[in-house]
Formats: C-alpha cells, sequence, structure tokens
C-alpha cells in the first residue's frame, strides 16, 4: 500500500450573498489506495476505514497499510454496506438490500479495534434504501434513497426526488423529515444521496453517487424543503464521505473507479462567506 501527499488546488464556484459567483479553494491532502474504496469511507484520529458491499478494510493514516479486513459471512450476510460513522469506538455502517424491493435497511455496529461485528438495527420496510448515518445536536439523522434508474425495472420503485433526510431520537423514533432543493436533486439524477454528514461549521454537507461535489445545506426556517448554500468541489467521486473529528475541516471521501481513499480540507461556511465579501469588496 502507498501513501501520498498532494497540494493540488481547487477552485470552488460558491454562490454569494451579493448574488454573485466567486472563486474558493481547497485543498487535497492525501491519498491512499485502498481497493476496498468503493462505496465509502469513515475515520477516526488513527485511522479510516475503507468500505465495499461486503468488506470492510482498516488502514493506518500514517503509513496507509491495511492492518485488518472483515468480510460478510453466513453469519452476518451483508452485501451492500453504503457508508460508515466512527462514533466513539463503535463503526456503524449503513446497509440496505439495494437493488431489490421491498427495501429493507439495517445499522450494523462495528468494534473498531478488532472489526468485529458486535451490533445492528433493523429499520425493515422503511422509506427507502439507507445510504448514511450521522450523530448531531443529540439526535441521529439518516438518508433514505430513491433512485429514478429503477423506477422502469419495478413498478414499486420511486424516483429519486422522494429521497428523504429523516431525524431519530435515540430509540430511533422518527422526529422530522425533510426532502432535497431541487438543483441539488438535479446533480442526484438519476441516482441519489449516497453520503453525508454534519460538518465542524454546523451545516449539514452531502454527495451524490457521481459527481466531485459537496453540497453544502441547511435545515430550513419554515417548510419541509433542505436549503442549500453552496456547491464545493472536491476531488472525489461522489459516494459515501467521513468527516475526521481529529482534524476539523478534514473530510476522507473516495475515488471508487480507481480505489483510493482521499482527504480534503473543506472551507467552513463561514470562510466562504469572509472569501465571498472579500470578492464582493
Amino acid at each position: 500500500m502507498r501513501a501520498f501527499c498532494a497540494t493540488v488546488l481547487l477552485l470552488l464556484p460558491l454562490a454569494s450573498h451579493a448574488g454573485e459567483d466567486v472563486e474558493q479553494s481547497a485543498r487535497e491532502l492525501q491519498r491512499f489506495e485502498a481497493p476496498e474504496a468503493r462505496q465509502a469511507v469513515a475515520v477516526d484520529a488513527e485511522h479510516f476505514y475503507a468500505i465495499v458491499n461486503s468488506r470492510i478494510g482498516k488502514y493506518d493514516k500514517a503509513s496507509g497499510e491495511r492492518v485488518l479486513l472483515w468480510e460478510a459471512s453466513e453469519a452476518a450476510p451483508l452485501r451492500h454496506l453504503n457508508s460508515g460513522v466512527v462514533l466513539g469506538d463503535k463503526l456503524y455502517c449503513c446497509n440496505s438490500n439495494f437493488p431489490h424491493y421491498p427495501e429493507t435497511s439495517s445499522i450494523e455496529i462495528f468494534d473498531c479495534d478488532t472489526l468485529e461485528h458486535v451490533g445492528t438495527h433493523s429499520f425493515g420496510i422503511y422509506e427507502g434504501s439507507l445510504t448514511w448515518v450521522d450523530r448531531h445536536a443529540g439526535a441521529w439523522w439518516a438518508v433514505f434513497a430513491h433512485y429514478s434508474e429503477q423506477v422502469n425495472n419495478d413498478p414499486r420503485a420511486k424516483p429519486h426526488t422522494y429521497t428523504t433526510l429523516v431525524k431519530f431520537d435515540d430509540q430511533w423514533r422518527r422526529m422530522a423529515g425533510w426532502v432535497f432543493p431541487a438543483a441539488v436533486l438535479e446533480r442526484f439524477a438519476p441516482h441519489s444521496c449516497s453520503g453525508g454528514g454534519w460538518g465542524p461549521d454546523g451545516a449539514l454537507y452531502v454527495t451524490g453517487h457521481d459527481h466531485g461535489e459537496l453540497y453544502r445545506l441547511e435545515l430550513p426556517k419554515a417548510g419541509s424543503t433542505l436549503v442549500h448554500t453552496a456547491t464545493i468541489q472536491a476531488p472525489i467521486t461522489g459516494q459515501g464521505v467521513a468527516w475526521d473529528r481529529s482534524e476539523p475541516g478534514v473530510l476522507y471521501g473516495i475515488d471508487r473507479p480507481r480505489g483510493e481513499v482521499i482527504a480534503v480540507r473543506v472551507p467552513s461556511a463561514a470562510e466562504s462567506i469572509a472569501s465571498a465579501q472579500l470578492q464582493v469588496d
């Protein structure tokens, strides 16, 4: 395995409060080879976890070497792991039966030290296919996806516009839900929201299935549609992403075709506003 640094500057188009486009730069920090990096990545202070449908590779962040590998078995017959997030000493991975119907989903829990599968929470048939989960403001947040490309394949399928962000309490009782704005849904099409999480600036950042973009969102003051505040270009290929809570502002994503994990420093909402103001002034 190899890890290598990069200093590529990316130009990020952001909308200023004056309604004009400004440019914001982000810095790619590091890339790692990881053959499991086909669906998503999760990260903690010392390791990252590359995720593919039925395998998870645990890698040392310093060396890029794989130190553990988990694979599905008859006891844990998982076939479509979507994304993951590290909370404490546990790795929480989203799982679904995509592309089958009716859609069923679960959260699968692993011990970070050993990668032993230690728990599960099943939603059964719910609001769609679970693609990502995060913990924020004392609640669980999860996205249940739909895919327009599936509509012609099964009469039970719904288009991607039905994709929903759901807020749960500690007992996984539904508290609230929101849909995505039209501009973001257009970029998702014909797929859906594949990754996401709450950033250190308090904004929600999500990804689609294909594009090298992060969509910064906020909860609406009224109504049921999330508010799109910025689109940030990033050297990833969509899919599941994860914030590195040990390094505020650093986000990990994947390059799916190459099987690589990529660390990127993302400008915060406050930095974007300040940059926009400088451009306007």
